[in-house]
């Protein structure tokens, strides 16, 4: 019987050493048999796969080099964005040298140089409504805190309360955004 329990002894032993063996043979390399069809099927896989990864790599360099290219372009068009207005500007500069050089040499013909800074301040007006810019309507409207900006208060009977009386600097509107607000004078109630 000792025999015996020494056999059962053994035999528990090695089945408490069994996972430690298993766990030997799964950190060592297997050798797995595969038919031919397999081992092509996953060599076909593997080059597949190889082949996906550098088109990632050549599209993520692709990408990145697309990314650069539209910032430098961005910027540049940043730089050079008020090119055509900046030419069209040229030509009221042009014009007012012109008046200034004529005001200098004395000529005496007043209602001709006003009538030539007014063509010039007309022009002037044309150009920037080319660009989107608009004035903005203030006397005899009613005060508007996002168009005008209040000034003055001023007791008149003349005008309902918050009416705005005089435009005191006008306002613009750019493409329909407030660039500058109108600087006003509003009316109140006169007290009595």
């Amino acid at each position: 019987m000792d025999r015996k329990t020494e056999q059962e002894q053994e035999k528990q032993k090695m089945d408490v050493d069994k996972p430690h063996r298993k766990q030997e043979v799964k950190s060592e390399d297997k050798i797995i048999t595969l038919c031919q069809a397999e081992y092509e099927q996953l060599r076909q896989e593997a080059e597949k796969s190889k082949e996906y990864w550098d088109r990632l790599l050549r599209l993520q360099a692709d990408f990145e080099n697309i990314r650069k290219r539209l910032e430098r372009e961005k910027q540049e068009f940043v730089r050079f964005a008020n090119e055509g207005i900046v030419v069209d500007l040229l030509n009221v500069v042009d014009d007012l040298e012109r008046t200034v050089e004529l005001a200098q040499e004395k000529h005496e013909d007043f209602s001709a140089f006003l009538k030539g800074v007014e063509m010039i301040l007309a022009h002037l007006y044309d150009l920037l409504k080319k660009q989107g810019l608009s004035p903005i309507e203030a006397k005899g409207k009613v005060f508007d805190p996002c168009l005008h900006e209040a000034l003055l208060k001023v007791d008149t009977n003349d005008y309902p309360e918050n009416t705005v009386v005089e435009e005191l600097q006008k306002g613009y509107l750019l493409n329909g955004r407030v660039i500058r607000t109108a600087k006003v004078k509003v009316a109140k109630k006169a007290s009595r």
